[in-house]
């Protein structure tokens, strides 16, 4: 079974404030829910090539950090395998959000993220667009500062993760820079 993306409306689109220790991005956070087509032998490959032929790659597969963190130095796409989580996005003062298998998220620079809760067999793929390495960086007021330096230089990616060239993302994060 080859993998796809479906084509469904927009995504959810959500842009969190920067809160003094979380920059987060004036660009919007976006959700795809039931985004990909899942394998059922291999719904982690299902998601690989889906993120692989949209240009995104330095793939992982794990779940999300219990602790808050944010990667001031690229954008990450997370796509939900298996299992469900309860996913705090934008920092302490952000949103909750449950996600579920074949949903993706797309976290530009800056945006806090955190497991609150995670069933057992909750795995992602993670994957980031060409350019620089995924660093995790906790929220404190010095790294806060550095990373308000850091996100604007953070190249826009080419493509959309799971719809490519002409997906949303290209225009939602071009229109908000």
């Amino acid at each position: 079974m080859t993998s796809t993306s479906t084509e469904r409306s927009e995504p959810i689109s959500i842009v969190f404030a920067d809160d003094g220790l979380v920059p987060n991005n004036p660009m919007p956070f976006l959700v795809y829910r039931a985004a990909v087509t899942l394998d059922r032998d291999d719904p982690a490959g299902s998601i690989e090539g889906v993120f692989g032929r949209n240009g995104w790659g330095d793939m992982w597969r794990n779940g999300v950090y219990d602790y808050l963190h944010y990667h001031a130095t690229v954008h990450e796409v997370l796509g939900v395998a298996s299992g469900t989580a309860r996913v705090r996005f934008g920092g302490d003062h952000g949103q909750e959000l449950e996600l579920k298998p074949g949903d993706v998220a797309i976290l530009p620079a800056g945006t806090g993220h955190q497991c609150i809760s995670a069933s057992t067999d909750f795995c992602i793929v993670g994957a980031y667009p060409p350019g620089p390495k995924m660093q995790v960086t906790r929220p404190t007021p010095e790294n806060h500062a550095r990373a308000l330096q850091s996100i604007p230089n953070v190249p826009l990616p080419e493509t959309d993760p799971v719809r490519g060239a002409s997906g949303p993302l290209t225009r939602l994060w071009r229109r908000a820079r």
